[in-house]
Formats: structure tokens, sequence, C-alpha cells
């Protein structure tokens, strides 16, 4: 974005917003009508979450209305679990279409209506030609095409051959309709496009009833036009089919007047929205499915635990721009800890658990000590901790022979259990192979709420859980799918899969008060990041998906592998 689009978008405006703005104020139209209308092919990514929000969005500031259109027509990849997800999704966000549910499928009957009548004004003909000749004979950039030799068919012709086209005669791909527009027009979308293809399949709404289907470019803006949409909003790519949007509008006898207007898609660096990847990453077993919390579908983030919050204030940071650019997937990350710290209840759980024995602790005795729900919001209460002899710690929050700024367990050092005691590393305990198992220590009894009672200085600070009332649990640590931020530059984006995208912990340990799977919120694992229950989570085994870390460790770890020329990997939150 220019500073201009910056600055608009810090105060909530965009070209868009003032467009429509003008037009009330000039009365062009009386009331905002915009649409959100999503192919049923697949599931909603990150992208569309812009449009939504864009489309939505401006209905509500403007008092008008947006309607979600199903663009039904190619039966062949459409199916009733995405116009369901595709729903969920919408509400999910947070926008309501009210009563206006509509599917480009209700107006097949008029759009083959407004077939014949460009038939017969001599303005679409019915082409054999076969899909290779015809794209040859559409020309290049720099070339204009060839007439079909069935541009010149007489009218009657024509109605005849579009209306057996519809009886069924016909087999796939064996006829087609297109307008007559100009071969040579300078705009290849104007050189006679397709209108009307065969297509012998089951429709998701319409059965059988139909064996010819309008094409996105035909159904669009005529759907627009019935429905009194105003400002049909769509993505820069759609830029060189508004004259045929424009022209279709004008030769038809439509009952309104849409325009439409473009702006920039979302692209995200290490992220992949195009469907056809998307799908392929499904297909292929790459992902678990379309709501694997790695992908950027709606789903997948959902089940992630990135709240919608987080998602409309992104689109928000982002803006509405003219120019296609690719957003820094790190400031995507940003505005969801933005969007969690203030709302998510502080737990403690352990990811890598070393056992922690505590000497000079009673046998056989625990206690229940207060912790805070969020440090920076006591009215959200506290919950009790059960402390006692033995208590888990992360592996990481030792070292045998630490560095000298390392502040955490070592031989000989004392540390703060938080909201616990202070307590020093005696004794290490290793196995036969070496691998350190346990730690022995002391605790301060007078230490009580972790502070030191002569005032003594103590650095290091770790979170713990109760080796006895703690809870089993599986934790796994989503990162980025791709390892380089332009996936597939190179022409394959499978080749650029991060091979440590996923790690499973299935030794964890969590608070007994993070066992209940009812429980959805997204939660802070003090020290770790932010988790949420997996759906696969049950009472006796809770399953937790890591929404993201408290910092940004990957672009630092990516950079040095870059410039290292290997392929980056993700880095752990500490």
């Amino acid at each position: 974005m220019g500073e201009n689009e910056t600055a608009a978008a810090e105060a909530g405006r965009d070209f868009v917003r003032d467009i429509v703005q003008a037009d009330l104020a000039a009365q062009r139209v009386q009331t905002v009508v915009t649409r959100f209308p999503p192919e049923p092919n697949g599931y909603l990514h990150i992208g569309h979450a812009k449009s939504i929000c864009l489309n939505f969005g401006i209905a509500q500031e403007f008092g008008g209305r947006c309607h979600l259109r199903f663009d039904d027509t190619n039966p062949v990849k459409e199916e009733q679990e995405f116009i369901d997800s595709i729903q969920e999704d919408v509400h999910w966000l947070g926008f309501d279409w009210g009563t206006h549910l509509y599917h480009a499928s209700d107006y097949f009957e008029q759009l083959y209506a407004w077939a014949e009548h460009l038939i017969r004004a001599g303005l679409a003909y019915v082409d054999d030609t076969p899909p290779e000749a015809m794209r040859a004979a559409r020309g290049t950039l720099t070339e204009p095409g060839q007439n079909s030799p069935f541009r010149y068919r007489s009218v009657e012709e024509n109605l005849d051959l579009f209306r057996r086209m519809r009886a069924g005669e016909f087999p796939n791909g064996a006829r087609v309709l297109r307008a007559k527009i100009d071969m040579a027009s300078g705009n290849m979308n104007l050189r006679d496009p397709v209108l009307y293809r065969i297509l012998h399949a089951t429709h998701p709404r319409t059965g059988t009833a139909w064996c010819i289907y309008p094409t996105y470019d035909f159904a669009h803006g005529q759907s627009d036009a019935i429905e009194g949409v105003t400002h049909s909003i769509c993505t820069l790519e759609f830029e060189d089919h508004r004259p045929l949007y424009d022209w279709l509008i004008e030769h038809l006898p439509v009952p309104a007047q849409p325009h439409q207007y473009e702006f920039a898609r979302l692209n995200i660096s290490y992220t992949v929205l195009s469907k056809r990847n998307l799908t392929r990453l499904v297909r292929e077993g790459v992902v678990s499915g379309w709501d694997d919390p790695r992908m950027p579908t709606l789903a997948g983030l959902r089940r992630r635990g990135v709240p919608p919050g987080a998602l409309r204030e992104f689109v928000r940071r982002v803006g509405v721009a003219r120019a296609n650019s690719v957003v820094d997937v790190a400031l995507f990350e940003a505005t969801i800890r933005d969007t969690l710290n203030p709302v998510a209840d502080r737990r403690m759980a352990v990811l890598r658990p070393l056992r922690l024995i505590i000497e000079n602790y009673p046998e056989g005795q625990t206690e229940t000590l207060p912790a805070a729900n969020h440090p920076d919001a006591p009215e959200r209460g506290q919950r009790a901790v059960t402390f006692g002899r033995e208590v888990f710690v992360e592996q990481d929050d030792f070292m045998e022979d630490p560095p000298r700024k390392f502040f955490r367990l070592s031989p000989g050092r004392e540390v703060r259990l938080r909201y616990a005691y202070l307590v020093t590393c005696r004794e290490v305990v290793k196995d036969a192979a070496g691998q350190v198992v346990a730690l022995r220590c002391t605790y301060d009894p007078e230490s009580r709420g972790g502070n030191a009672p002569d005032g003594r200085k103590v650095q290091g600070t770790l979170h713990w859980v109760s080796a006895t009332d703690s809870v089993q649990a599986e934790v796994r640590l989503y990162s980025h799918l791709f390892g380089r931020p332009d996936p597939g530059a190179d022409g394959d984006v499978m080749a650029d899969l991060n091979p440590n995208s996923l790690e499973v912990l299935t030794e964890a340990r969590v608070e007994r008060a993070l066992a209940d799977p009812t429980q959805r919120a997204t939660v802070q694992f003090e020290r770790q990041g932010y988790f949420c229950h997996d759906r696969d989570s049950t009472a006796e085994r809770p399953v937790f998906n890591r929404t993201i870390g408290l910092r940004d460790t990957w672009a630092k770890v990516s950079d040095k592998r870059q410039a290292a020329g290997t392929a980056a990997a993700p880095a752990r939150t500490s």
C-alpha cells in the first residue's frame, strides 16, 4: 500500500468506501447492496475473509445489505459439504445475510431466456469448434483471433441448436454458446467468450434438470442485476473481465445496472491461497483435511484457535488497496497475539516434562496455591493449583553446564517456581544412557508465593505442574506449511513444503483445569504460547493445538537459514 492508502486504512477508509459514499451523496444509489459470491468447490480461506469483511462491512456501515450468493454453475466440482462450510465460515466471522441467501441456480431459467435473447439479437451463436482449436483461434496478446466458421449461422439455426443443447442431445464438449463481440479485441475476454457449455452432471440443487450451465462471466453480472446489487466488488483478476460484464449488462434487458469495482486480493508470505493448490494438498494427503490447522482456510484457522476478531482486525490493518502486494505473515501472527493477549486466560503446561523431586518437602503432602487467571485483569479472578513433593518442569529449563547468561535451573542454582516456592537444584539423576531423568532439589519453606524472605535476588522463574495432579496430554505444534516466503516460485509448491510444519508431543502435562474438552476458548500456556483444545480431545486424553507462539521467532530463523542456503524450519518457543 502507498502512504495515502495506509493512512486511509488506519482511519477505517479506503477507495471502495469512498466510491460508495460518493454514490450515496450524489443519490446515484438509494440503498447500498453488495454481495459475496463464492464458488462451492472448496473451503474458504483467509483471502476470502478480506472479501467477506469488505462486502458485509460496507453494507453494515452504510445501512445497506449484503447477499450471500453461491456461484453454483459448475456441478462437476460442487458439493454440499462446501456449501455448508461456507455458511458456517461467514457466520463465524461475525456476519449474517439475513433472508438474502441466493444461488446462481435460482436464475437458471432467466439466464437461459437471456441467452436466447442474445441469439435472437444476432449477438450469440452456437460453436462446434473443438476446445483445443477454439483456444488456438483466440489468438494471443499481440495477434488477433480468427472468426469461427460457425459464427455465421442463422438465428434460427442457433436457436434450434441451443434448445437441443438444453434438451441433452449432445455430449460434453460437443458445442458451446459464444457471445459475438470482437475476435480482434485487445481484451482477450471480448474475443467471443463462451456463455454456456454442456455438462451432463448432477447439480446439488437442480439435480439433472439441466445439462447446460452458464459460465461465471455470464451468470455473475446478470445475477447482480436480478438482485439489485449496486456495488459488485471483485478482486483485481476480474479487472479485465469488467468490459464483458458491462457489455452483457448493456445488451440484455436486465432490471438494474450494477457496476463492478476491483481491489487487490490478499497475498501472504509463506502461504498458498490458490484453491487449486489447496485442493491438491488435501487430495494428496499432505494435510489431514480442509480444516488442518496448517491450512489457511477459515476452518483450519478456527481449529487452530484463531479468534474471528483477529481476522477482522488483520483485514482492517491490511486495508483495501488498488495494487497487489504481499503481506508479511508476521503481521497476521502479531494481530493474533494482540487479539488473544488481553482475553486469553493463563494456564501452566509442561510440553517436555522433567521430574523435579523436592526432597525437603513432606512426602504425601500437597497444598493448593492461588494463581492468577490473567496478570493484567485481576477481575478475572484466580484458580487453585496443586503443589507437592514432585512436580514437572520443562527439559529446556535445565542445563547441567549452562552458559553465563542462562538463568534457569542448573546444579546449585536457585530459581522461582511460579506462584509456589524458591527451589535449588542439588543433584542430577541420569539413566543408564546418561540422559537426565530427574532433578533432586530443596525448597525454601519461607518463600511461599515465590518471594525470597530475605530479599535475595532470584532471576529465573519457571512454570511447572504437579506430578500427581496434572493430566497427560497430546500437544500439536504447528508451524508454516511452506519453508520459503514465496511457495511455488520455482514451479512446484510441493517442493517448498516445510518438513517440520508439525511436531506432536505425546507426553505433555497440563493443569487439571485444562482437561475439560468442552472448554474451547484459546488459552495461554505460560511461557509457551496460545493453545486450544482440538476436536480430537477427550476427557481422558486432551489434545491441544498451538495457535501461535508468544514471540515471532520464525522470521529470525528463516532469515538465517535462507542466508545459509537451507530451507527454513520453525523455531520452538521456549
